[in-house]
């Protein structure tokens, strides 16, 4: 039988990381739901173990069940019957099948049916189903819209919602509108309060909905008349009564990831409730949920690159050509490598920034007990710097390595790739909104630059640097110091400058210098810890990948003149 968690040790390899026992022992709150539920774990190993089974079965269903229904599912889509979305049928076979299980709202507390996972299982839970279905994995993640609720809704909210999401009723978040699509400070449907019944009622147009008609929609609105800026936006919580007060008035045809309906919906008068309070909708609540949409992508894009590294090497395998099978090739061979660098990367940088994420939103819910001590504090802000940091940084890389996995994928296979007989053509359309949704890479130059900036990647990067590795990786080491020297003498040409537009034109190159080198760190810290040798290779390949990554964007910033800058205007 298939299980995509139990044939790839990567993933539990990530289990074992040392702080995984910190992040554990905070989200358990000194494992004190033991006495309430039996299922709680009663120690940090048993949690381990809770983790490890859980994981064992959602591998079990992408195996057996999601990834056999992925191309039928590509090939039916979603349709629309009177202004309702029809899930194609393996999508609602792959849905039922995970709701069952009780695979949803794994992170949410077990007071709502949650099983209080820490985000390192849930994000890998999040990877396996997106190798399984890169399409499917957009309505398995919308159940972020869970942890928005369970943040910042009243507990009378939570109390009616959050049960029913981890039962598998279907979530939505509704941001964008035509006219407002990364600026979503243009946002303009209505939410009108009625004194008379309590309730707040929403009018108007959202479009390039994920999942539109489910059955629980976040939605953002302009609450505040004569406002036009994000000072004006609410957040509210919506149930699709399928009374007509929300219609799906089309599902987008797209270029992949067609078993998620994408959808343009028109709410006339639809009751809702505030969630939080009025005005942070965009300023508070959005960028929290946006921030968790990243981490997801993240996810998404290394379980994409699982599945093309997978796809290439099995095609490389079996296809034989001049006596022998093209994996012996050395051209073969070395796009597998780098295909593998790429896809370790991006997982090592994924599992960096979801351990930061999980210590600091440990430590917010802590705080919402009780006081935090001083060194509590310390540690709480160090590691929501450091997710703020690293979100968009694995953002922007993975969604990219995914598409150039991908791309690599298809080469692979020659003509064949091309052809709608193998998976790899479907992978490579699944890829291409990656880059684009939930923030394009070019705005994660954006939330990125001010870390390059500020010293946070320097800061880190020698942290890494003067970690214990093993000797054979002392040369890797060294590379990776030289690195940082062009880095940082690239960072100080560049602030030196003290020009903004200069340092808007040449971000992506530094934030594409500290990536390298973060991850290059990453892979030998992992390779060092790891004794099956499962990282060695892919190591010295991203080593020397991003040397050059990182020596081309050095000698292009040493050599730019700001008064150069009226050439690349239009």
């Amino acid at each position: 039988m298939a299980n995509f968690y139990k044939d790839n040790d990567g993933l539990k390899f990530q289990l074992s990381h040392p702080l995984m026992k910190k992040i554990v022992d905070l989200k358990e709150r000194n494992y004190a739901d033991k006495d309430k539920y039996d299922y709680a774990a009663v120690d940090f190993d048993d949690a381990i173990d809770n983790y490890d089974k859980v994981l064992e079965i959602v591998g079990e269903i992408c195996g057996e069940t999601l990834a056999p229904n992925a191309e039928g599912v590509d090939h039916d889509g979603p349709t629309v019957e009177n202004n309702r979305v029809i899930y194609a049928k393996g999508t609602q076979e792959n849905h039922d099948t995970l709701a069952q299980a009780g695979l949803y709202g794994m992170s949410l507390p077990r007071q709502y049916g949650g099983l209080n996972f820490s985000m390192v299982p849930y994000v890998m839970a999040a990877e396996i189903v997106s190798r399984a279905d890169a399409g499917f994995a957009n309505i398995w993640g919308l159940q972020d819209c869970a942890e928005t609720i369970n943040e910042f809704a009243s507990e009378e909210i939570k109390a009616e919602y959050l049960p029913r999401i981890n039962k598998g009723e279907t979530c939505s978040m509704d941001l964008t509108e035509p006219d407002a699509g990364s600026d979503l400070q243009a946002v303009m449907l209505r939410a009108t309060y009625n004194e008379a019944d309590g309730w707040w009622y929403l009018n108007g147009v959202k479009r390039f909905i994920t999942n539109g008609d489910a059955e629980i929609k976040l939605v953002l609105a302009r609450s505040e008349e004569g406002t036009s800026d994000g000072r004006g936006l609410s957040y509210f919580v919506c149930e699709n009564h399928k009374d007509n007060a929300i219609k799906v008035r089309r599902i987008e045809n797209k270029l992949g990831i067609k078993g998620s309906p994408t959808c343009e919906l028109v709410f006339t008068n639809a009751k809702a409730k505030l969630v939080g309070t009025r005005r942070m909708g965009l300023i508070k609540y959005v960028m929290s949920l946006m921030n968790g949409a990243r981490l997801g992508v993240g996810a998404q894009s290394v379980g994409l690159s699982q599945a093309a590294y997978n796809e290439a090497v099995a095609y490389a395998m079996d296809r034989r050509q001049f006596g022998k099978a093209i994996v012996e090739f050395p051209a073969v061979y070395d796009l597998l490598a780098t295909i593998k660098a790429k896809l370790q990367a991006s997982r090592a940088i994924l599992y960096e920034t979801t351990r930061f994420v999980d210590v600091y939103k440990a430590y917010e819910a802590i705080e919402s007990e009780r006081a935090l001590t001083k060194e509590e504090k310390l540690e709480y802000k160090e590691y929501q710097r450091l997710a703020d940091a690293y979100t968009p940084m694995l953002k922007m890389f993975s969604s990219e390595y995914a598409n150039q996995n991908a791309y690599d994928c298809i080469q692979v296979h020659g003509g064949s790739g091309f052809m709608k007989d193998y998976a790899c053509e479907r992978l490579y359309r699944d890829a291409r909104i990656l880059t684009i949704y939930e923030g394009t890479s070019q705005l994660q130059v954006v939330a990125a630059i001010r870390h390059v900036t500020t010293g946070t990647y320097l800061k880190q990067i020698r942290g890494y640097e003067a970690a214990e590795i093993k000797p054979e990786f002392n040369a890797l080491r060294e590379k990776l110091k030289a690195m940082t020297d062009k880095y940082e003498a690239a960072v100080k040409f560049v602030t030196d400058l003290k020009d903004n537009e200069a340092l808007d034109f040449l971000a992506r190159k530094l934030v594409e210098m500290a990536g390298h080198i973060i991850m290059g760190y990453l892979l030998i810290i992992d390779a060092s810890r790891d004794d099956k040798g499962q990282f060695n290779e892919s190591a010295n390949v991203y080593v020397l990948f991003g040397e050059a990554e990182v020596e081309k964007h050095a000698k292009y910033i040493a050599g730019f003149d700001k008064e150069n800058l009226s050439f690349f205007r239009h």
